[in-house]
């Protein structure tokens, strides 16, 4: 019997990880924050009143195993001059799955049966909540786009709404061997995962390791200058009695020229792998040349990473 595996994040990182994770022979449980607002999941999200979908788009696709034509169908957005300009096709399937189930879980898990899923996907909440933060310059920015764009340090991060964690969601932690925070944008990706009460102390009572695998770079007004520590205190700050057990973190060397290539356009450097900080956090460090390059942007090794994971789970 396969071990389970419940994954918490949201965007990119999570559906990075996933690609990789679902080649090995365990059963994977992706709990996908569902407060992002910009682009098309903001539209859809104002006019229908529903949980962003566009990480859960992105994580579907990662866990899919379907033709490449399809995730390019799921994918595809329209390029016109009419309201459809920008929405991509997969997040009008799962907003009119949402609206003829009834609701988001079902919704995609019926989406799920056609794209032949891999795992499964499970949204943090079926409520429309949306993302607070605080800055450290003591203003107050409601909103994931507008926080990611408003370019300040992030104090902390809360829900405007109170949301109630998706049945679903509990079960698939009350019933993990491993549970990973997924690298992705700690304050906008990963921390609203944690910001649900219920989903901490289900947590709490679980006995299996606590797992965080770290970003390879920093995000300016997230996690600017943070190290490896860094992110594992953030993280544990938000989570209750348990806190993370074990961290992957990459210390593999980027190349210079990649490294100011990130830090003239985008901002960010690599986060410092700081060991010996680390061992006082007396978490198991499990490091390695992570570093992969895909069309000049820099990313996880997938199955490098994968092969971490699936080490630890089958060695619980």
């Amino acid at each position: 019997m396969n071990k389970k595996v419940a994954v918490l994040g949201g965007g990119t990182g999570l559906s990075s990880l996933l690609k990789g994770l679902k080649m090995y022979p365990v059963d994977i449980s992706a709990i996908v924050s569902v407060c992002d607002d910009g682009s098309s999941t903001g539209r859809l999200r104002e006019e229908f009143n529903t949980p962003a979908v566009g990480d859960i788009r992105k994580v579907l696709v990662s866990l899919a195993e379907t033709e490449p034509l399809v995730e390019q169908l799921i994918n595809y957005r329209f390029n016109t001059t009419s309201d459809l300009n920008g929405h991509a096709v997969g997040n009008l399937l799962l907003t009119a799955m949402n609206n003829i189930t009834g609701n988001m879980a079902d919704g995609i898990e019926a989406l799920g049966k056609v794209l032949n899923l891999k795992g499964r996907v499970i949204p943090l909440t079926e409520d429309c909540v949306t993302l607070v933060a605080k800055m450290n310059d003591g203003s107050i920015i409601e909103g994931e786009h507008l926080i990611t764009e408003a370019n300040k340090c992030i104090k902390e991060v809360y829900y405007k709404e109170k949301a109630k964690v998706s049945d679903s969601a509990l079960k698939a932690i009350r019933e993990a061997d491993l549970i990973i925070l997924s690298m992705g944008s700690l304050y906008t990706s990963i921390i609203p995962n944690l910001l649900c009460k219920d989903l901490v102390k289900e947590i709490d009572k679980s006995k299996a390791k606590i797992m965080y695998v770290c970003n390879m770079m920093t995000q300016p007004g997230e996690t600017e200058n943070f190290t490896v520590s860094d992110h594992v205190k953030t993280l544990n700050k938000y989570l209750g009695k348990r806190k993370i057990d074990v961290v992957i973190a990459n210390n593999g060397r980027i190349k210079d020229e990649l490294i100011e290539k990130y830090a003239t356009l985008e901002q960010k450097d690599p986060v410092l792998f700081d060991k010996d900080n680390l061992k006082k956090l007396k978490v198991k460090i499990v490091s390695d040349n992570l570093v992969s390059i895909e069309n000049d942007m820099i990313r996880h090794d997938t199955l490098k990473l994968s092969f971490y994971i699936f080490s630890e789970v089958i060695n619980k």
